[in-house]
């Protein structure tokens, strides 16, 4: 499916959401715990799952701030409650707050022991546990994902994937090669080196290349907009357009 990420638009009301990613024709939402969907506010989340069902929507995944060696279990129980009540099949999570090179073995070891016990708690809802790739965790890097995915082994785990804008292309071609099988879902931008945020057309040779690599959009995958150029509504209607004509090849 082709979906947001809600906090691409932290300022709009979870209402204003649901009707902009309709008015883009795209079909699902990652909503945010930090604004519109707080673990701490289940019947707040039984609402928004109820609002995005009426609107014809998916919920993509909880996009949930839990950080492995940083956050409370009872917290993520929090989470799962809120998950349910909100219908998404997956949460979002964070891997830490250290990366790779800076994690020595005895972080590492009690990272994966951490995840491995949120994932048991997420299967017995019959949820799926996703980690977001990201810099300064330890899925900055290909490899130290594999390795994180490795220990724990659970069939509940998977991790996203999103393009890092310091490394090439062809790097992202890689990453992707590594851990194909284990991504779940997609954020996607188009950012330069230093941040920089563009139209996502600039970027539809680079992102054929890495759907291609996904193995297309026909998947059981979500290819979810994140942060656009300006923050702008009308930035991410042209992106949707340019996703949806993408995934019409």
């Amino acid at each position: 499916m082709l979906g947001l990420v809600s906090v691409t638009f932290r300022k709009l009301l979870p209402e204003e959401i649901i009707l902009l990613v309709s008015r883009a024709g795209l079909s699902c939402i990652e909503w945010g715990s930090d604004i519109h969907v707080p673990e701490t506010e289940p019947i707040n989340a039984e609402k928004i799952g109820e609002l995005t069902a009426a609107a014809g929507l998916k919920v993509s995944s909880y996009g949930t701030y839990y950080r492995l060696l940083a956050s409370q279990k009872e917290q993520f129980e929090q989470y799962l409650h809120c998950a349910s009540l909100l219908k998404a099949p997956n949460l979002r999570i964070w891997a830490g707050t250290l990366s790779p090179a800076a994690a020595d073995a005895d972080y590492r070891t009690k990272a994966a022991a951490e995840l491995s016990d949120l994932c048991k708690m997420a299967a017995d809802r019959g949820l799926t546990v996703s980690l977001e790739y990201h810099r300064g965790t330890l899925t900055q890097t290909a490899e130290s994902t594999a390795a994180l995915l490795d220990c724990v082994a659970a069939d509940n785990l998977f991790t996203y994937w999103q393009p890092n804008p310091e490394i090439s292309h062809t790097d992202h071609l890689a990453e992707i090669a590594l851990l194909k099988d284990r991504i779940s879902n997609i954020h996607v931008f188009q950012w330069e080196h230093n941040g920089t945020r563009r139209p996502l057309s600039i970027g539809t040779d680079v992102w054929k290349d890495c759907t291609d690599a996904l193995g297309g959009f026909f998947s059981d995958r979500d290819f979810l907009i994140e942060f656009v150029e300006d923050d702008s509504e009308s930035a991410f209607l042209d992106d949707a357009a340019t996703l949806k004509c993408w995934a019409s090849r």
